[in-house]
């Protein structure tokens, strides 16, 4: 077992799921409960999936949830485009969060082309 709390890429997926939870709560009405719950269960997912690869037993798992994890920041980005055409987050936070995302889809394709155990 990995100790997934050591992994850059999870600590700045787990920043990124808490402040978007915390941008979401700010939404309003149906929102919140809409594309609130897809924009953050789709950030939380990154972070959870490092996590639970980082636990398995072998390499090829451990690539395996990377690659889930690639799939979810993809998610995340449909999310956050969506969010932002909507207006429920501004163009400028928008873009803060997508810069994040694609910098830890980077980060997640670097890792897994290189981890050996």
């Amino acid at each position: 077992m990995r100790d997934f709390k050591r992994l850059v890429v999870w600590q700045r997926a787990y920043r990124l799921a808490l402040s978007l939870h915390r941008e979401a709560d700010s939404f309003a009405g149906r929102h919140r409960f809409g594309v609130g719950d897809q924009l953050t269960r789709a950030a939380t997912s990154i972070s959870a999936n490092v996590a639970e690869g980082a636990g398995r037993e072998s390499v090829e798992e451990f690539k395996r949830f990377l690659t889930i994890a690639m799939g979810s920041a993809a998610e995340l980005e449909h999310h956050l485009m969506l969010a932002r055409d909507l207006q429920l987050v501004s163009a400028e936070v928008a873009r803060d969060y997508l810069d994040e995302t694609t910098e830890i889809q980077r980060m997640l394709y670097g890792l897994r082309s290189r981890v050996r155990f």
